[in-house]
């Protein structure tokens, strides 16, 4: 195996980029920010980590007290990995790249995201003055993914799994929903192409996905 590459450097940022600057590793903890996967969950969130590198993630992330893994009792039993209390301190870190990074040039919007990567940059675009007076209690199911999306007094949260009395249940997939944040698709037009199936209060995420604008793009140096 090849010696993990250092910096070497007293500052404590550089020190940083050493518990969680190879590759793959900070998406590790993006992927287990609204809690605990398992592997196959891991592999399918980061499909283009091979099961040894991710393997090697999460030994290193473990070692340096970033993630755990746990044993799940019955009747689950499985094992799953999920982050240390000092290691769910990276998610400002997570939405400031992600508020930095929306604003490239070259920024891939055609690209998959993930469901986790979506909620994250649920949490990352989320404008509070649009809010104003906006209270919902959201289901959120992709697939096999489940999340809850509370909004109260201008301010946002998402845990994974499902909500008792939801103000309305929104099923579709990940890019269907991404188009209809961000790509300006018709929340009407997307249910009568069942690509999205809605019960609940039709008003309230209409409104609900209104609140996720997005930023002006860097200006790109351009060339001599």
């Amino acid at each position: 195996m090849a010696r993990k590459r250092r910096y070497d450097d007293g500052c404590a940022a550089s020190h940083a980029l050493d518990l969680v600057g190879e590759r793959w590793a900070l998406l590790v903890v993006r992927e287990l920010l609204f809690g605990p996967k398992r592997f196959t969950d891991l592999r399918m969130g980061l499909p283009g980590a091979s099961p040894n590198v991710l393997a090697q993630r999460l030994r290193e992330m473990e070692e340096a007290g970033v993630t755990r893994r746990r044993k799940l009792p019955p009747p689950a039993a499985t094992w799953v990995y999920e982050l240390t209390t000092w290691g769910r301190e990276l998610e400002p870190v997570i939405t400031a790249l992600g508020r930095w990074g929306v604003r490239s040039p070259s920024l891939r919007h055609d690209a998959a995201l993930s469901s986790d990567s979506l909620m994250l940059a649920l949490k990352t675009m989320f404008d509070p003055e649009l809010a104003d007076g906006l209270t919902i209690d959201l289901g959120l199911r992709m697939g096999e993914d489940t999340f809850r999306v509370q909004l109260s007094a201008g301010v946002i949260q998402i845990r994974r799994g499902e909500t008792d009395q939801p103000d309305a249940i929104v099923e579709t997939a990940p890019a269907t929903l991404n188009a209809l944040l961000w790509e300006d698709r018709g929340l009407d037009d997307a249910i009568a192409s069942g690509d999205v199936r809605l019960s609940g209060s039709h008003e309230r995420v209409e409104r609900f996905l209104r609140l996720f604008p997005s930023p002006e793009p860097a200006m790109q140096r351009k060339r001599p």
